[in-house]
């Protein structure tokens, strides 16, 4: 099952990083915090598949100085690492990059969601996530445009893996789970028509039509005073094919 902890190593001797929550790093089995100098350098890294030019990095990190200052403060930066005993990165005269056994948590999330949305998802792939959703906002205050950009890619990545997942779920007939798995997805994102539509399509797989009807006129309320549109036109399909027919109390107790 994959679980809130993606950033627990599986052993001790395996080095983590953690961006959901932090960033900070495992190592040892111990939880060791980044010095403060350091932690855009190593989530710069993290976040570029794990190796980067030294001269893109100290560009990128350190934009309004010199090039002599900016490699100065790469250096530095690398220094308070060493200094604290965090051993993830390894770095030459060109290149800076995680040490090969190094495991990322947004990495272990993001493939999750390939495997589910991919239709290569495993048994386990399919359990019920447990992760603590509000620890998902990856590195929340960071107004980086290189963060914003990894933020808002890995959040899409998760409401299409949740997605997704309540499709296989309801395939399953595995009801409760879906519902809770797109009731995430809307948590997430209130006004993602996509995420609102496979909570309805959870609720009419069940059976509860009255349930479907209620979350569908909860969101025209929402779209309707927030955005000042209508839903589109597959999530009110789904409505209309509920529409009930009139039947006066005689004909119902005949039936």
């Amino acid at each position: 099952m994959v679980s809130t902890q993606l950033s627990q190593p599986a052993r001790l001797d395996q080095l983590a990083i953690c961006l959901l929550g932090g960033p900070y790093v495992i190592q040892a089995g111990k939880r060791i915090a980044v010095p403060e100098g350091s932690k855009k350098l190593l989530v710069f890294v993290a976040l570029h598949d794990g190796r980067v030019d030294r001269r893109h990095a100290a560009g990128t990190l350190w934009p309004y100085v010199s090039d002599d200052r900016a490699s100065g403060n790469l250096r530095s930066a690398l220094w308070r690492l060493k200094g604290a005993g965090i051993v993830v990165l390894e770095a030459d005269k060109v290149f800076i990059e995680l040490r090969g056994e190094t495991s990322i948590d947004i990495y272990a999330l993001r493939d999750w969601a390939g495997r589910v949305i991919g239709g290569t998802a495993q048994i386990t792939d399919l359990a019920l996530p447990a992760w603590n959703l509000e620890a998902l906002d990856l590195l929340p205050g960071w107004y980086d445009d290189w963060v914003i950009f990894e933020r808002e890619r890995l959040r899409q990545r998760l409401l299409h893996g949740l997605e997704a997942l309540c499709c296989q779920l309801i395939h399953l007939e595995r009801y409760a789970e879906a519902v809770e798995v797109a009731m995430d997805a809307v948590d997430i994102d209130p006004l993602r028509e996509s995420a609102q539509r496979a909570l309805v399509e959870a609720h009419l797989a069940e059976g509860n039509i009255v349930e479907a009807r209620r979350i569908y006129k909860a969101y025209v309320s929402m779209v309707a005073q927030e955005l000042g549109v209508l839903p589109g036109a597959r999530i009110r399909s789904l409505i209309e094919r509920t529409e009930p027919v009139r039947v006066s109390p005689a004909e119902a107790y005949q039936r």
